[in-house]
């Protein structure tokens, strides 16, 4: 099949889904083969229970070389199964669409026409949810403080339905509930974001993963993702402060209480919180320099520049790009490989 696009990754996290992965999979390759694009798709297993294992290996026999799949032992979330796919995938445009058939396949072409244009990440909206009523609210209340956290002006920030270019996988790091927060963590590294409507179904089949405790681990996400955004490499701008404020309030109380104890004998308890609040401030302080130690560490080995291109530098490598990561893996095996066989002369 040839295409104007170069291979398209679609990624489907599964958990316990099993009567809608072949129609997903019927639907996406249809979408994709009237628009002439090349497709992969990549089904997660997130640790089902029922038969989605099952029907997933049929479907990698029954279309061999386009579906390819990866299981979980147990259940991990969405956000290890998306981070799981991210690794595999081999396409330049990667597509996450959830296996519960709300989010319509046949969007996929026009999401990938959208990024085409330019953007780095395109969102999905869904303008018509066909969600329950304490869903939809706790949805625009979040995405109401996502927008306020990360500086953006998006109406859906977790629809499953996501077009990303290639680059933005190199910098997105996913863990507990982060996918929640992609487009902050993608905007928070200067990669370009719009938004598309894209229709939304009734569930047909299963039951929704959505609960209470979603929506409460959600305000912890945006905290989380304010302070990457802010203070991720530079954590003693965060801390410093409050210890200084801490100090500033411990020492005044202090004095306070020496006056107050030597004028009227009444000053004793600012003379315990006083100082108190001082080696608080003290430990405050030495937390925010072994953090700035911690994050220099960090970045001086991982550290990759925000290149978005380059011009003239043909045959070589940027600091930090895939090309050096796979060079530094390597050497790293053969120290490792160096040091196993001195440890067994040795031996």
């Amino acid at each position: 099949m040839t295409t104007p696009y170069g291979l398209l990754s679609v990624i489907v996290p599964v958990l316990n889904e099993e009567r809608t992965l072949q129609e997903l999979t019927d639907q996406v390759l249809g979408a994709c083969e009237n628009a002439s694009i090349d497709v992969e798709i990549v089904f997660v297993d997130d640790g089902s229970t029922d038969g989605s294992w099952t029907q997933i290996q049929k479907l990698v026999e029954m279309h061999h070389g386009v579906v390819r799949a990866i299981r979980f032992r147990r259940n991990h979330g969405k956000s290890q199964a998306l981070a799981a796919g991210f690794r595999v995938v081999r396409g330049e445009y990667i597509i996450t669409i959830d296996a519960d058939l709300q989010d319509d396949p046949s969007e996929v072409p026009a999401l990938l026409e959208k990024a085409r244009e330019g953007f780095d990440l395109v969102v999905g909206w869904k303008q018509n949810r066909k969600d329950s009523r304490n869903k939809v609210i706790s949805s625009r209340i979040f995405n109401w403080l996502a927008n306020r956290c990360s500086g953006l002006d998006l109406h859906d920030h977790n629809c499953g339905l996501k077009c990303y270019h290639r680059e933005v996988l190199v910098d997105l790091r996913l863990y507990g509930d982060m996918h929640r927060m992609v487009p902050s963590l993608a905007a928070s590294r200067g990669f370009s974001i719009t938004e598309m409507p894209v229709t939304h179904h009734p569930r047909k089949y299963g039951e929704s993963k959505y609960g209470f405790g979603r929506a409460f681990r959600s305000a912890f996400d945006l905290a989380t993702v304010l302070f990457l955004r802010r203070f991720h490499d530079r954590p003693v701008h965060l801390i410093g402060p409050i210890a200084v404020g801490m100090f500033g309030l411990g020492v005044f109380g202090s004095l306070l209480g020496l006056v107050r104890d030597l004028t009227t004998g009444q000053g004793k308890v600012l003379l315990i919180v006083g100082p108190t609040a001082i080696l608080a401030s003290l430990v405050l302080f030495c937390t925010a320099l072994l953090a700035e130690l911690l994050v220099h560490e960090h970045l001086t080995r991982l550290w990759r520049p925000p290149v978005a291109e380059t011009a003239g530098l043909e045959g070589g490598f940027i600091l930090g790009t895939p090309a050096q990561k796979n060079e530094e893996d390597k050497l790293d095996r053969d120290s490792v490989r160096q040091r196993q066989e001195m440890t067994v002369e040795e031996a």
